[in-house]
């Protein structure tokens, strides 16, 4: 790997490690009857349904209730869930074979913006691989729901420092959000922004 004296890995969820399917859950939400579902999907707004269950601030049943009221009609909470966890589609093998090895030569830390409803799926039914699950694969879990806060904000990084008690220079995040990782390089962290669904294993090989 290019940075040297690197000891600590913070990896990103959601387009790092998990293949997303945004049209997909457009589309399965338009079946259920809801018709501007751009506006549930809107991270920029954060007084909305999404980012409200992404800090922590709505449970998973307010949420559910919230898609209702937008739809307009009933619909079951099992609906509501296969709806709005079709947008993760997979975890590759190769990088969950990867996060594996990392793990032999630097601390591993998952920081993800995700939510309750994401998060429970993805750990029954991507990260289980052989005989592994998710407490194999990282040192840590730091997630936006559980710490009340998000990325890019500063302080969920700062609070991620000093909880895990690492030094931001022998750190490498890695992001698929420019904006992201520019606010950890504010704080001395070094940044790798991956592109949707890049194999970023070519970082750790050795020349």
């Amino acid at each position: 790997m290019k940075s040297k004296g690197i000891k600590n890995l913070l990896i990103d969820l959601g387009g790092v490690l998990i293949n997303l399917d945004r049209q997909r859950c457009i589309e399965n939400f338009q079946k259920l009857g809801l018709r501007n579902v751009e506006d549930l999907l809107d991270i920029h707004n954060p007084n909305g349904l999404l980012m409200q269950q992404e800090k922590g601030l709505i449970t998973p049943a307010e949420f559910r209730d919230g898609v209702r009221k937008m739809i307009g009609k009933a619909v079951s909470d099992t609906q509501i869930d296969a709806a709005w966890n079709s947008f993760l589609v997979d975890i590759p093998t190769h990088k969950l074979d990867l996060l594996l090895k990392l793990r032999e030569k630097y601390v591993v830390y998952l920081l993800s913006n995700t939510n309750q409803i994401h998060w429970d799926w993805t750990c029954i039914h991507l990260f289980p691989y052989r005989t592994f699950k998710v407490e194999d694969y990282f040192e840590k879990t730091y997630l936006s729901f559980e710490m009340k806060m998000t990325k890019p904000e500063p302080e969920i990084f700062k609070a991620i420092i000093e909880d895990a008690g690492i030094e931001p220079k022998e750190t490498l995040f890695i992001d698929d959000s420019e904006m992201n990782c520019k606010a950890a390089q504010n704080l001395g962290i070094s940044t790798y922004t991956a592109k949707e669904g890049e194999d970023w294993s070519h970082l750790f090989n050795s020349k």
